[in-house]
């Protein structure tokens, strides 16, 4: 297929990554956007809003693939019908999905709507691919950088196993440029880190000095969170970036 791939959240940490790596592949990109952006040679911008069903029709006219990255703390799973019902008007045959790792396991609001998400893409009628990943190290770091504002760091047992945003990036665009595959195998890290092993990484590549406060998550998600029910340690295909790696070129 030579059409147009639309993109969503093309703007974001992982769009900024797949759309260059998708016009290196030789792909006309189209990005659906809720703010304004000027086009360029092979990327063109199409401003909309999944939420609100604006803008969607005309995003996905004429596209043959379309891969979903478009995220935010509430209502994946209604901007996700809303692109469904759209994509499945216009004939589109590829949906690629990025999700979560165990987004059906954690009783979290995010998770939830991810899960949910999930479930509308498998159940669209639509050809689909989903990819579930770990937390990026970007979001480590940000969470990492509010924290060391504090006097004090709470530091809960938990654990996580972060990957590189540019190693997913590589591995959606590889399945938007393949066939459907229905739910692939989790992306994640080469590592799994407590969470104080990754603040006391950052406050070190920071040169700051922190007391971490070890504390315990209450609840359901804590439980889940302490007996790792948030990682895929059996089959998960690992990526290559460390903690460590990503720290040292982003302070550096």
């Amino acid at each position: 297929m030579t059409s147009t791939i639309l993109v969503t959240g093309g703007t974001g940490t992982l769009g900024r990554q797949v759309v260059p790596q998708l016009r290196e592949a030789g792909r006309t990109v189209r990005v659906l956007s809720r703010h304004g952006h000027q086009s360029t040679e092979g990327i063109e911008y199409v401003t909309g809003d999944l939420r609100k069903n604006e803008g969607i029709e005309t995003a996905v006219a004429g596209v043959e693939i379309v891969l979903h990255l478009a995220g935010g703390p509430k209502g994946d799973d209604e901007a996700t019908r809303n692109l469904v019902r759209a994509a499945s008007r216009a004939g589109v045959r590829h949906l690629v999905y990025i999700s979560v790792i165990e987004a059906d396991k954690l009783p979290l609001g995010y998770y939830r709507a991810k899960a949910a998400s999930e479930q509308v893409v498998a159940e669209s009628g639509l050809p689909w691919t989903t990819l579930r990943a770990a937390q990026f190290h970007d979001l480590v770091f940000t969470v990492a950088e509010k924290m060391a504002k504090l006097p004090v760091i709470p530091a809960p047992g938990i654990r996580f196993q972060p990957v590189d945003s540019g190693e997913v990036a590589t591995r959606l665009v590889e399945l938007t440029l393949g066939a459907p595959a229905g739910l692939v195998p989790d992306l994640a890290g080469p590592r799994v880190y407590e969470l104080s092993e990754l603040l006391r990484g950052y406050l070190a590549a920071r040169g700051k000095r922190r007391p971490l406060l070890p504390m315990r998550m209450p609840g359901k998600a804590g439980r889940i969170y302490r007996e790792g029910g948030n990682l895929n340690l059996v089959d998960a295909v690992r990526g290559e970036r460390t903690w460590e790696d990503f720290l040292a070129e982003r302070v550096r």
